[in-house]
């Protein structure tokens, strides 16, 4: 189980019922922009089938996909912090199906609920804490792969 779909099966039932509460189905054909860097993060969705990429636009260059998401990922946590703008842009690799939460809505439920609050929070940041460490790691191969070293 990856960490990601860990934030649906480790919160504790009342708390994932709770917020799947604010659950509603979204679907993205294949190679649908689902959002552009920089744009407003008012949503996030789990991964319930398909693949999305998330990629970052290089100047001078076509976008450059940073990381693939799948079943159980969580797709989008900017809306978690201030200034709630993507980091990134997200295409749909494959037909998705989703659940997808209203940020405002999921917001307002962790004021009202700090427990859960609490315990979404620290699966997010441990889902962020690991897709930084895969990043560096990728970069880290590419860059010696560039310098023609091996890592």
């Amino acid at each position: 189980m990856t960490i990601a779909t860990r934030l649906l099966t480790t919160l504790a039932p009342a708390h994932r019922d709770r917020l799947m509460t604010l659950a509603r189905e979204a679907l993205f054909d294949q190679d649908t922009r689902i959002f552009e860097e920089r744009g407003i993060a008012d949503r996030f969705w789990v991964l319930r089938s398909g693949s999305v990429s998330l990629d970052l636009k290089v100047p001078g260059r076509r976008r450059v996909t940073v990381a693939t998401l799948g079943p159980g990922d969580l797709l989008g946590w900017s809306w978690l912090f201030p200034p709630h703008e993507w980091d990134f842009g997200a295409e749909a690799f494959s037909p998705v199906r989703a659940y997808e939460f209203d940020a405002d809505a999921v917001r307002a439920l962790c004021e009202e609920e700090p427990a859960l609050g609490f315990a979404l929070v620290r699966l997010i940041t441990e889902i962020l804490a690991h897709r930084l460490e895969a990043t560096r790691a990728k970069l880290v191969e590419q860059c010696a792969v560039h310098h023609g070293v091996t890592p």
